[in-house]
């Protein structure tokens, strides 16, 4: 890797992102970061090896530029880098809710921006991000975005204007398993079960029944059925759950995070 990277904003997002580029094969000294406290620019030169910078300095050296801060400080810290990027750089936003249009309006023109959706599961090098181009990133800028967030999991390309439901899908996603698991740890405890053990039995359920979606190629309706025996327990708990609503309950979540992203984005915070 020859290119100088910067993260600007180096909390979990950001840091995750910073060591699974050196898990990937960056040269720490091509990396730059950015912090707010002197005592979080020490940790991260000790634990990683990086160079600490001011942000005016990344938006100068760096030839990459990934902004992860909170999408409320997006427009201080643009206003900030803009004297100071050159137009052959690359922008890569990870904030929530902040369109490439929004990041465009605030630099020079023609300055290419790319926009990224991750979920925490980053952390643990299992996580999705969703990859959309500005109005003047090319094939190649996406290919840049990927080979950075393909270090923490999975990468896709989708248009922009699918950003706000592959954020209800994905960016939010790991938060409706913990609810789910919560829920059936609850059950668990319900139907006799000590909370540690019900919580076990639950998380390597999950963990197993992923696996076999992501390996198996199959449907998810046939590895369901692949559980469910006639007059059986499975088929009993499955009729409960539509007799509640369940799926009709997530869908409409899923419609209500949409919309939530889609205000965030137009300011409506």
């Amino acid at each position: 890797m020859t290119q100088t990277v910067a993260v600007l904003g180096t909390g979990k997002i950001g840091e995750a992102l910073l060591s699974g580029m050196i898990r990937a094969g960056w040269r720490a000294p091509d990396l730059l970061v950015t912090t707010r406290r002197p005592e979080r620019a020490e940790e991260l030169r000790t634990r990683y090896g990086v160079q600490t910078v001011t942000n005016a300095e990344a938006a100068k050296n760096a030839d990459i530029l990934i902004l992860a801060v909170k999408p409320q400080d997006m427009g201080t810290l643009l206003d900030e880098l803009a004297p100071h990027i050159a137009a052959d750089r690359l922008v890569i936003s990870a904030a929530a809710g902040i369109t490439t249009g929004f990041i465009e309006d605030r630099l020079a023109e023609g300055i290419p921006v790319v926009r990224v959706m991750p979920n925490t599961p980053v952390l643990v090098d299992e996580g999705m991000s969703v990859i959309s181009a500005g109005g003047h990133a090319t094939p190649e800028h996406l290919d840049h975005a990927e080979a950075i967030f393909g270090g923490v999991g999975k990468t896709a390309r989708v248009p922009e204007s699918q950003q706000d439901a592959a954020t209800a899908l994905s960016g939010s996603g790991p938060a409706y398993f913990y609810f789910l698991v919560e829920a059936m740890t609850d059950a668990g405890i319900l139907l006799g079960l000590p909370r540690a053990q019900a919580h076990d039995l639950i998380v390597q359920a999950a963990i197993g029944a992923a696996v076999m979606l992501r390996d198996s190629g199959e449907h998810p309706v046939k590895l369901r059925e692949a559980v469910t025996s006639p007059a059986g327990t499975t088929i009993s708990a499955i009729r409960e759950l539509e007799n509640h609503g369940v799926r009709a309950a997530l869908i409409a979540a899923l419609e209500a995070a949409r919309d939530r992203s889609r205000e965030l984005a137009t300011g409506n915070g």
